[in-house]
């Protein structure tokens, strides 16, 4: 996957995850508030890193989905 196209999912993710946090703030939890920030701040570090290669990039992929994936579950 070209690195422009990975940015534009991270960014896109990263809008969706804020726009959670802001819709629904006086319904989230602290532990809910806390794993969506630490999912935007692994996206931001991800984001910030070159030269991934696809495997390396599913594995950072995968961390943060495992956060989310506790949201949704909680």
């Amino acid at each position: 996957m070209s690195r422009l196209k990975r940015l534009k999912n991270i960014d896109g993710l990263i809008e969706n995850l804020q726009t959670i946090i802001s819709q629904s703030q006086c319904s989230l939890s602290e532990i809910e508030l806390n794993l969506l920030n630490e999912a935007i701040a692994k996206l931001m570090m991800l984001r910030s890193k070159k030269g991934l290669t696809d495997k390396q990039y599913q594995i950072e992929i995968s961390d943060i989905l495992e956060l989310i994936y506790n949201f949704l579950t909680k």
